[in-house]
C-alpha cells in the first residue's frame, strides 16, 4: 500500500466512516494537535528518562492514539474498531500522579519550565497539551464528543507538570522559582 492516496490534494480528509470535511476543520485541528502532543512525549522519550518515568511515557504515547482515533471518529459512528478514552483512562494518570506526588517537594512558588532536557521536552508536552485541551473544549461546544476526553487532556497537563519534576528530581536538576 502507497503512503499516498492523493485524495487530500484539494484540501479534504475523511473521517472514520467516509465523511470527508476540510483539512483546517476544528476536529481536525484538535486531533492533529494530539498527534503533535505524542511526537513531544516521543521526543522526550528518545532523550532516555528514567525507566519509571519512560514506561509512564510509553502509557501516555499509546494512549494519545486511543484519543486520536476517539476524536477522529464522530460518536455517532459505532463500530469494534474504534478505540475510545474511558474514564479508566483518566483514572490511571491520577494514580500516575499520586505515585509520583509524594516523592517531590510540596510547591510553594511558581517555577520555570525547565531543567534536565528530558524535563524541558516534558514542560513543552504539558504546553502542547494544554492546546490540545482548549480545542477540545472548542470541538465540544460544536459536536458531542463525550467527557472522557477533556478530563483526559486535563489529567495528563497534570501529569506532564509532575513528570517533568519528577525528571529534574531524578537528575538531580534545581527547579528555578519565578521571580
Amino acid at each position: 500500500m502507497k503512503i499516498y492516496t492523493k485524495t487530500g490534494d484539494e484540501g479534504e480528509t475523511s473521517l472514520f466512516g467516509g465523511q470527508r470535511v476540510p483539512k483546517e476543520s476544528l476536529r481536525i485541528e484538535t486531533y492533529g494537535t494530539v498527534d503533535e502532543l505524542n511526537s513531544v512525549v516521543g521526543i522526550a522519550r528518545s532523550l532516555k528518562p528514567h525507566k519509571e518515568v519512560d514506561a509512564i511515557l510509553e502509557r501516555i504515547q499509546n494512549d494519545l492514539f486511543v484519543l486520536g482515533a476517539d476524536l477522529a471518529a464522530p460518536l455517532t459512528k459505532t463500530s469494534d474498531k474504534i478505540a475510545r478514552i474511558q474514564q479508566s483512562h483518566v483514572d490511571d494518570l491520577e494514580r500516575f500522579i499520586d505515585s509520583l506526588e509524594p516523592k517531590l517537594q510540596p510547591l510553594k512558588v511558581f517555577i520555570l519550565p525547565g531543567g534536565s532536557a528530558v524535563a524541558a521536552h516534558l514542560h513543552f508536552a504539558r504546553t502542547v497539551c494544554r492546546r490540545a485541551e482548549r480545542l477540545t473544549t472548542g470541538l465540544s461546544r460544536e459536536e458531542t464528543i463525550g467527557t472522557a476526553p477533556l478530563a483526559y487532556l486535563n489529567r495528563l497537563s497534570d501529569l506532564l507538570f509532575v513528570l517533568a519534576r519528577y525528571a529534574n528530581y531524578l537528575d538531580g536538576v534545581a527547579e528555578t522559582q519565578w521571580k
